[in-house]
């Protein structure tokens, strides 16, 4: 055999290893883009699981305190309706309250007995005492400054002291609150 053909047979089982070695290294390199790929993929499901995981976190916390809201929203109605309740049956008393601190006021300046007077005294006292049990409470007024909050002013009358200015010069009729909401205002002749 010359030297070249020996060559050649050198160079043609050469070849096949290099082609399968080729190959192998092709495949290899297939095999190692599938796992990326396939790694790729994973990691992007797993970031999409997650963010959905992360919404369903997100609104259940958020209909937690949605029902939350809505449980002391309607404690808050129910107290408010029993309140309400109280307050109407309350206002419809006041009128009889004042008529019986006009009775006393009468009485007080007449000649007559004794025992009306106290009688009439006795009636608006356990009368003012159930309803201040209840949470009513007079607005003070005469001798107060004038709060828009609490009064109302029916008057206004001129005055010539400087401190009594702005202030209450006379309640025409007394306001009330009711568990520290003001159900009457109290009408006022205010000194200017």
């Amino acid at each position: 055999m010359s030297e070249n053909t020996q060559k050649d047979t050198e160079k043609e089982i050469q070849q096949p290893q290099e082609t399968e070695k080729k190959e192998k290294k092709e495949k290899k390199i297939f095999q190692k883009k599938e796992k990326k790929s396939k790694t790729e993929e994973l990691e992007a499901r797993i970031a999409e699981l997650e963010n959905q995981v992360a919404k369903e976190k997100d609104d259940y916390i958020r209909l937690m305190a949605e029902f939350d809201n809505y449980r002391r929203r309607t404690s808050q109605e129910k107290l408010d309706l029993v309140s309400m309740a109280s307050t109407d049956t309350i206002k419809g008393l006041l009128p009889i309250l004042d008529d019986c601190e006009r009775a006393l006021a009468v009485l007080l300046e007449s000649d007559d007995s004794d025992a009306a007077k106290e009688g009439t005294e006795l009636i608006y006292g356990k009368l003012l005492n159930y309803l201040k049990s209840k949470g009513l409470a007079v607005i003070e007024a005469a001798g107060q400054a004038f709060d828009t909050d609490l009064h109302e002013a029916v008057a206004q009358f001129p005055v010539q002291e400087e401190e009594k200015k702005g202030k209450v010069f006379d309640v025409v009729q007394t306001g009330y609150t009711l568990n520290g909401k003001v159900i009457r205002f109290a009408k006022v002749v205010v000194g200017i």
